[in-house]
């Protein structure tokens, strides 16, 4: 029986994201495609792989059986490539925190032989580097309820200061500055559903603010938004380039000052021959933009980044 890793990409994509439609838009085929594929699965191997309702699709316990073993054909599969090309492919990287720009920080570091994908979410970047479809991703990493952690390693780059972004008419829009504390009034207005930004909701939970959560319909109808919305407030980093959005003020934050943390993530097993390289123009460039600079009198970083940080974040 010989196993076709494009259906068994289809079949991963669907558990992973509990979605036909949202596995689809990540693997750039229609959902037709992608139905055809694990229903070719599912017939070469006689046993229904997912079970489908109203709220989407879940593995059945063949599908649950099947999860690991597809997992590692499709890392074989990219061993493979990796084994014959070497360092000569380039390192296919993707990003994830659109709003944030996190392809300035890419772009700064020095390396040529780096091929960037289109960005996605987390969940979707972890998947495709697990299933051997891409080797490093680079964003704001944090643990997912899955438990599949010890298969991946990551390390962090760069830790940049966060400011408010608020509309004119805010209440605090004349500050030269603003506490986390000041902001306790205010609404903090997010991009996505609050689940899914994690930075901002630990940060709301620090500082005990209240969250509103927009559909995301991309960040220029987002700050159109909250530049129309009196009390509400967000958090964008420092030298993140803001679309033309008439009405918008930026404000620094102090005592402290949030830090969003940027990190590098690749495969544990298998990795490409180039991210030890990676790895070092990450450090070199961090180096000299001081990338990585935190005080605890003066910072704000969430546990799991203090902790990463060692006897620097105690």
């Amino acid at each position: 029986m010989d196993l076709d890793p494009a259906q068994l990409r289809a079949f991963l994509a669907v558990a992973e994201h509990g979605h036909f439609g949202r596995a689809a838009t990540e693997l750039t085929i229609t959902q037709q495609a992608l139905s055809k594929r694990v229903a070719r699965l599912e017939e070469l191997l006689g046993e229904r792989l997912l079970d489908r309702d109203g709220r989407g699709a879940h593995p059945t316990p063949a599908g649950e059986r099947l999860l690991e073993p597809a997992r590692a054909v499709l890392a074989a599969c990219a061993a493979a490539v990796t084994a014959v090309r070497g360092a000569a492919r380039p390192l296919r990287l993707d990003v994830w925190g659109h709003l944030f720009a996190p392809l300035r920080t890419v772009g700064a570091v020095e390396f040529d032989a780096l091929e960037v994908g289109h960005g996605r979410d987390l969940p979707s970047v972890l998947g495709a580097l697990l299933r051997g479809e891409i080797d490093a991703g680079f964003g704001r990493h944090h643990a997912l309820p899955d438990g599949r952690e010890h298969e991946l390693s990551h390390r962090l780059v760069r830790l940049e200061p966060v400011d408010a972004v608020l509309g004119a008419d805010h209440p605090l829009a004349g500050a030269a500055a603003l506490r986390p504390a000041d902001l306790r009034d205010s609404t903090l207005l997010l991009p996505a559903a609050l689940a899914r930004l994690e930075f901002l909701q630990r940060f709301a939970e620090r500082f005990d603010l209240a969250c509103e959560s927009t559909t995301n319909m991309g960040a220029e109808h987002f700050l159109a938004h909250l530049a129309a919305t009196p009390n509400a407030v967000t958090l964008l980093p420092a030298d993140a380039p803001l679309p033309l959005t008439p009405g918008l003020r930026t404000v620094p934050l102090v005592d402290p000052t949030p830090l969003y943390a940027w990190s590098l993530v690749w495969p544990r097993s298998n990795a490409h021959p180039a991210v030890p390289a990676l790895l070092r123009a990450f450090a070199e460039t961090g180096r000299r933009n001081r990338w990585l600079e935190y005080r605890p009198d003066r910072d704000w970083l969430p546990e799991a980044e203090r902790a990463e940080l060692g006897p620097l974040g105690g």
